[in-house]
């Protein structure tokens, strides 16, 4: 899901700052804290303007009820 989630900002025209947290020796307890705050799966979790939005079921969502594009553009990620 990971892919699906990346490939859907980049066909918004977003370039999203994204963190592969299996590259990281912290990775696991990353894990943990957002499992802390309710993400399950922990992967792929989108925050965006610094707010978590939640998993690839709450983003896939918002994509098909138009409030994605919304959120992007209110975070200025998303010019058009």
């Amino acid at each position: 899901m990971s892919h699906a989630i990346k490939c859907l900002f980049y066909e918004q025209g977003v370039s999203p700052a994204i963190v592969e947290i299996d590259q990281y020796m912290y990775g696991k307890d990353i894990e943990r804290a957002l499992a802390r705050l309710g993400c399950s799966p922990q992967v792929p979790v989108v925050f965006i303007g610094g707010k978590l939005i939640g998993t690839a079921t709450t983003v896939m969502t918002l994509h098909l009820d138009g409030s994605l594009k919304r959120l992007l553009k209110e975070a200025g990620a998303l010019w058009l």
